[in-house]
């Protein structure tokens, strides 16, 4: 398990750099953390070269990563080089994947931007990259060098990717800690201690990742919400009108998944009554239409928990845990999105 420092990047960086002696540094960034991110670490570093993407899970392919192999190529960065990812989950995801595939595997380290990547995506080594639409459908297990968190950052985000980022949050929370759940659910969105619940979800995943690293078991917890959540994500891909942003649609999977819980007899009306109302405060209704739900349902046809053709959720045993390796059917699915649209 790598650390997980949760510090001023001023004073972090600056640490890890002089443990670590590396001949070449390579940083990655997109167009809105070159603007709004990098400036801060910028004066950190000694000298290094820069590689910059296009925003958005839409990038999230073989083709920026080609751009990336590129960058890495022309610098001719060997294994005693380092790769900076600084920017959101799209970035650490994919800039963790291109330097855990590059000459077999260079260091890294990841520094996150959003309130997303810091509580979730940054924690427990899963890198990747989505192929024909299917989300993280290509990737590796690598722990990075040293995760960099600086709540400074969140500074520069709009208030919509606060909230998809808050999502993940509300997750850990159901999934092992009913005492956050409760405290949480009686402030408004923007009450919240954001500087704790960071602290708090890294706490969590980290406990979670340590007992199984490559999702074995526990783990598969974490995907709470998002084995339905995932299909409604990738259905509205490329949809501008549709699109949602990733804590947008995984807060529409947990009311769906919860439902599911409910009606397996798993977690009480109250329990789902409390989630629902919660997440519908925070994020609104998205817009899923009926004739789309078989779409949809076909998506989840792809979610890594999947044994054979038997579509596994992780499902609540109540507010603050969590099973998992349940398997769901294609009737139950429709009439928890049914629920979800209000049909």
């Amino acid at each position: 398990m790598s650390s997980v420092v949760i510090a001023s990047i001023a004073e972090s960086l600056p640490a890890f750099l002089s443990e670590n002696q590396y001949a070449k540094i390579h940083v990655i960034v997109d167009e809105n953390t070159k603007r709004h991110c990098y400036p801060l670490v910028k004066k950190l570093l000694p000298k290094h070269q820069l590689t910059q993407i296009k925003s958005g899970e839409q990038e999230k392919h073989l083709g920026t990563c080609e751009k990336i192999w590129q960058g890495l190529t022309d610098q001719e960065l060997d294994r005693h080089s380092l790769v900076i990812n600084i920017g959101g989950g799209v970035i650490g995801d994919m800039g963790g994947f291109c330097a855990a595939t590059y000459k077999r595997g260079i260091d890294f380290i990841q520094i996150p931007t959003t309130l997303l990547s810091q509580v979730d995506a940054s924690v427990g080594g899963k890198l990747g990259i989505d192929f024909h639409g299917f989300k993280n459908h290509i990737g590796v297990f690598k722990i990075p060098n040293t995760v960099l968190i600086d709540d400074a950052f969140l500074a520069t985000l709009p208030t919509n990717e606060l909230r998809s980022g808050f999502a993940e949050i509300v997750k850990h929370c159901l999934i092992m800690d009913g005492e956050k759940w409760n405290e949480i659910k009686r402030k408004d969105f923007e009450e919240q201690d954001f500087k704790d619940l960071i602290s708090h979800s890294v706490e969590i995943k980290k406990k979670i990742v340590a007992e199984d690293p490559t999702e074995k078991g526990l783990r598969k917890i974490l995907n709470f919400g998002h084995t339905l959540g995932h299909a409604i994500e990738t259905f509205n891909l490329g949809k501008p009108k549709l699109h949602l942003l990733h804590g947008e649609a995984i807060a529409a999977g947990m009311i769906c998944e919860a439902f599911i819980s409910l009606k397996r007899g798993m977690i009480d009306e109250k329990t789902l009554a409390d989630i629902e109302e919660f997440i519908f405060s925070v994020y609104g209704k998205a817009t899923l239409k009926v004739a789309d739900i078989e779409a949809i349902i076909d998506l989840t046809a792809q979610d890594k928990k999947n044994k054979g053709k038997e579509i596994r959720f992780s499902l609540l045993t109540g507010a603050g845990s969590c099973a998992f390796d349940i398997a769901v059917s294609r009737a139950e699915m429709k009439e928890a999105l049914l629920y979800y649209i209000g049909e």
